[in-house]
């Protein structure tokens, strides 16, 4: 790990809800280095969705700053922003928003074509990454013709295909099994260290942390506590199977 590819400097998020304000996002800070997989974890309400989606430079904060690469996200019009999201940042969420009338390949290299990166090693790429993810066999099908699960797993390829500086995914195993969401993010955990990218992953089943290398705890829009080391992060993986 070298670079800094993403930090939250102080980040507000505020709502209004009948007169009252809410801090959805309470002064969060921290950074996250090419080649490192983070998951963000916390009870639902506690922000999480709401700071990856600012991120992601899809909601604007309150106050403080989101820097990708070292740029200001603040700092650009939304025409750079945009440009931004296309090219530095990959992300799935919940609803993986595939291209009904695309085939599986065809949407992970829908990405490449926004880029104008589209070519043969792309296209062997995009094979490559959608038969690590278990999906060799459906690399011609449409959504329709697939699982909900192997829809989210064409999503996350399509999250890593352009190899973007920052990848973000919420709950992108929330629709599948256990087997299969162990090793859905155990490979995903190896692609963003291969490819020295910075990763992060919010879940509410901390089993899944046992693949990444530090563990970000919200509670009520703070950042109430980083898991560090190994022996930390085993022993929050261990206490929820309990």
């Amino acid at each position: 790990m070298s670079n800094v590819a993403l930090e939250v400097r102080d980040l507000v998020k505020s709502f209004t809800v009948d007169g009252l304000t809410i801090n959805a996002v309470d002064n969060v800070s921290f950074k996250i280095r090419s080649g490192e997989f983070v998951a963000l974890v916390g009870p639902s309400g506690s922000g999480k969705t709401t700071l990856l989606s600012i991120m992601a430079a899809l909601l604007t904060p309150t106050s403080g700053q989101v820097l990708i690469d070292g740029v200001d996200l603040a700092s650009m019009n939304e025409r750079l922003r945009v440009k931004l999201r296309r090219e530095k940042i990959g992300f799935t969420f919940q609803s993986n928003n595939l291209i009904p009338f695309l085939t599986a390949q065809e949407n992970v290299e829908f990405m490449l074509r926004l880029n104008g990166r589209v070519d043969h090693a792309s296209r062997l790429r995009s094979g490559e990454l959608l038969a690590r993810l278990g999906l060799q066999d459906r690399l011609h099908n449409l959504p329709g013709q697939m699982s909900g699960g192997q829809q989210q797993r064409v999503a996350i390829a399509r999250a890593l295909i352009h190899q973007p500086a920052v990848v973000l995914a919420d709950e992108p195993t929330a629709s599948l099994d256990t087997e299969r969401a162990l090793q859905v993010v155990e490979t995903f955990a190896h692609l963003i260290h291969e490819n020295n990218r910075a990763g992060i992953i919010v879940t509410h089943d901390l089993r899944m942390c046992q693949f990444v290398d530090r563990v970000l705890q919200m509670q009520d829009g703070k950042l109430v506590r980083q898991y560090k080391t190994r022996d930390e992060i085993r022993d929050l993986v261990r206490g929820s199977v309990h």
